[in-house]
Order: C-alpha cells, then structure tokens, then sequence
C-alpha cells in the first residue's frame, strides 16, 4: 500500500511524532510505502510530495513544529475565485495520480471536517486529532495539550513572584478559541484565584467582589486566567477584562498574553506517547482497511471514531466539569 501523510492548520507539538509513529509502524511492520505531503491540503493541490524511508523518520520524535509544514488550506470553503471551486477534484484526481492508497490527515476539528468531506469524495481517509485546546470531538485527550498546559502554568508561576512584589492584579490570556481547556487546567495547576472560560462566560462585578475580598483579608495581588476565546464583545478579552478590574478595585493591573509560546517547542513526554499511540494506530486501520475513521483516545485506551461523527463538533468543557467543582469548592473563583 502506497499512504500520504499530511499536518494541516496550527503547528502543534507532537506533530512530528506522530509522522514518526505512522511512517515507522508502516514501513518496518506492515512493509508500505510511506509519503510526505508538504503543507497540508496544499501539497495535495500542488503534488509536492517527498517519499520518506525510516531514515527521513529518525530524530523527529522530540521535535516541535512538523517536518512537513502546515498551511490553513481549507479546500472545500467556497472563494471568490472561481478556481477555488474545482479544488476537491483536483484533490481527488492528484490522489488518483500518484497512487495513493490512503492519506492521513494530522489535524484539529477544521481538518477532521475536511477529512471527512473527502472520504465522502471516495478517498481512503485516517484522520489524527491535533491541537493544544483539546477540543477535537470523539477524543479524550488530543497531543499537544499537555505541552501547552506545562507551558502556561510554568508561566503563571513565574508571575505569582512578580504579582506578589508589586502587590498587583496579573491577568494571563491562554489560547483556546471556543473552548476553554488550556485555562481551566493551567489556572488550576498555577493556583490562579479566578479563572475565565468561554464555557461559563463571567460577570463583572463577581470579579471585582473576589478581588477586593482577597485585598480586604491582606492578600494584596490577585491571578486571573482568560482563555482567549472568552466573550466580551471587544478584540482583546485580556486588555477589556484589565481595564474593567482595574477601574473598579483601583488596583494596578498587569496583562500577559502568551500566545504562540503554548504552541512552540519540544512536546512533553506524555504527549509524545500520545503522538505515538495515536500515529501506530491509524496505521493498524489502514492494514485493515478501516477507512473514514478518526483514531481517538478513549480513557486509557486507543480507538477510533467515524469521520461523521467529529467533523462540525467541537469538544467544550463541561460546565460540571470536577475542577470547576473543586475549584469553586476551594474559593476560585469562575467568574460566575
């Protein structure tokens, strides 16, 4: 069997060893020939291609970013340019023309969607869950989350020090642009004393009140985490929750977006296994001939979920969430 491998949309960490646990568990079990296609659904449009051997696939699994590139080609979504139309059957002749058997789609809920529109289309479709947020449907866990939680809560530790010296609010924007996952769990993990998700929404006076009940019994600095998906009807949900902590309380408000920082660097060794697992798997559904499928993580376990199923959904907190539970149980506050 001759499978494609592509990444589509945001990098992620985890992405390369996922390439590595498709590519290698392929190649050395199940004797197929593997392929690289660079820049995600763009590298199907345009046939750059490179054929990988398991030399291609050694020293990637601790790497950041992803070997093949990624784009935000979105080849279904209907353009001004007339062109723009005829783009899934140019993907479909392209898969015909070099022979694939299969193609696995790395990606989140916008390439699992995709994914699914071309195994509609009749191509042979394994799509892998990726994304910090951890919002992919039909999937406990997805890669990269794990780093981007290590990475937000290291930097909501180092403020604490900073808050503490200066006696100020510091308010921490986190990514997760429909779901608030990365907030939740990096909030918690850094003691952070409200915490904002696009789940709960907020109200600003029950902010404000557990700010000043904080300063009223001598703690005199506050930590507030946002996901960056958080409602207010303004660009920059940080900067508007800032500005309205600090009108209100009269304490010094600092704001902190990390940003692209969650999605860089090497994975964490727990979202490597994942990455793994996850790759090795989607490689056993195409020995079987398992096509239109999503491999997934259920529990403790690996499986997998038909494209139908994840492509439009996406994966929110749960408002009963047990953090939140506890959380609350503990004072933090959810804005609510």
């Amino acid at each position: 069997m001759r499978i494609g491998i592509l990444s589509s949309g945001g990098d992620c960490p985890g992405i390369n060893a996922t390439i590595r646990g498709v590519g290698k568990s392929a190649i050395l079990h199940y004797g197929m020939e593997v392929v690289g296609i660079h820049n995600g659904f763009t590298g199907l449009l345009n046939k750059d291609i490179e054929v990988f051997n398991e030399k291609k696939l050694s020293g990637i699994l601790n790497l950041g970013g992803t070997i093949l590139g990624t784009s935000r080609e979105k080849p279904f979504k209907k353009m001004l340019d007339s062109n723009d139309h005829n783009k899934p059957q140019i993907i479909y002749r392209n898969y015909i023309d070099m022979g694939f058997d299969c193609i696995v789609c790395i990606g989140g809920n916008g390439t699992q969607k995709t994914a699914y529109k071309l195994s509609q289309l009749g191509l042979n479709i394994i799509g892998v869950p990726k994304t910090i947020d951890n919002d992919v449907y039909g999937t406990d866990k997805t890669f990269g989350f794990d780093t981007a939680v290590n990475i937000a809560t290291e930097a909501i530790d180092r403020l604490h020090s900073t808050a503490s010296s200066h006696k100020r609010v510091m308010v921490v924007e986190v990514m997760g642009h429909k779901a608030g996952w990365i907030a939740l769990y990096a909030g918690m993990a850094g003691g952070a004393d409200i915490i904002l998700i696009p789940e709960l929404g907020f109200d600003l006076n029950k902010i404000n009140e557990k700010i000043l009940q904080r300063s009223s019994v001598g703690k005199a600095y506050s930590i507030v985490v946002i996901a960056e998906g958080l409602k207010t009807g303004n660009d920059s949900p940080s900067n508007y929750i800032s500005s309205a902590i600090e009108k209100a309380t009269g304490i010094e408000v600092r704001t902190t977006v990390l940003g692209y920082i969650q999605r860089g660097g090497n994975p964490s060794p727990f979202d490597r296994n994942i990455a793994t697992r996850l790759g090795s798997h989607a490689t056993e559904l195409i020995a079987e001939q398992a096509f239109g499928r999503m491999v997934c993580i259920q529990g403790e376990n690996v499986g997998s979920i038909d494209l139908f199923e994840v492509a439009g959904k996406t994966k929110l907190v749960p408002i009963d969430h047990d953090l939140i539970k506890q959380g609350s149980n503990m004072g933090i506050s959810f804005g609510i």
